[in-house]
């Protein structure tokens, strides 16, 4: 059985994506954690314990969100290091992405982010946020034309390619 803490990896990356602060990825992954935790006995054993914290942490991300404004920082610092040294031309490239991501409204950036990002299906994507599949496929699209424009309003370098 998996344990939270090989899960760790994956919370961090969507944290750190949906909130574009580092500091603030902590805090939410902790919350996510300790909610989990708490509420462990919920779980139900042969179901995926990624996907419930996963389901936790945007529960915990939305009523954040609804509290206090995030900000649109951009990311300090990528989690995973490349494999190869970036160029300049990827680091700006990224800079644009977090950049036009951290402007896209949270639901949009939620589905675009596990979609694309964490390889969810639309189903499980909708399973994890509680909408149906045909609110996923609408915020998918809204949101991969809203980043497209975005893009292609700032250097028009970066292009997004369709994955799905």
């Amino acid at each position: 059985m998996a344990s939270f803490a090989d899960h760790l990896p994956r919370l961090r990356r969507y944290a750190r994506a949906l909130t574009g602060d580092r500091h603030a990825a902590d805090d939410l992954v902790q919350d996510t954690l300790e909610r989990g935790w708490a509420k462990f006995s919920l779980w139900r054993p042969g179901s995926r314990l990624d996907a419930w914290l996963l389901t936790i942490m945007h529960n915990l991300f939305v009523n954040q969100y609804r509290s206090r404004p995030p900000t649109a920082e951009s990311l300090d610092e990528l989690y995973v290091e490349p494999s190869m040294r970036a160029s300049q031309a990827d680091r700006l490239e990224v800079r644009d992405i977090d950049v036009a991501l951290a402007q896209l409204p949270p639901e949009q950036r939620e589905v675009l982010l596990l979609v694309t990002l964490e390889e969810y299906s639309y189903a499980e994507t909708a399973q994890l946020l509680g909408v149906p599949i045909g609110t996923v496929m609408s915020r998918l699209a809204r949101g991969r034309e809203k980043l497209r424009a975005l893009l292609d309003e700032g250097t028009g370098q970066a292009r997004l390619r369709v994955v799905k």
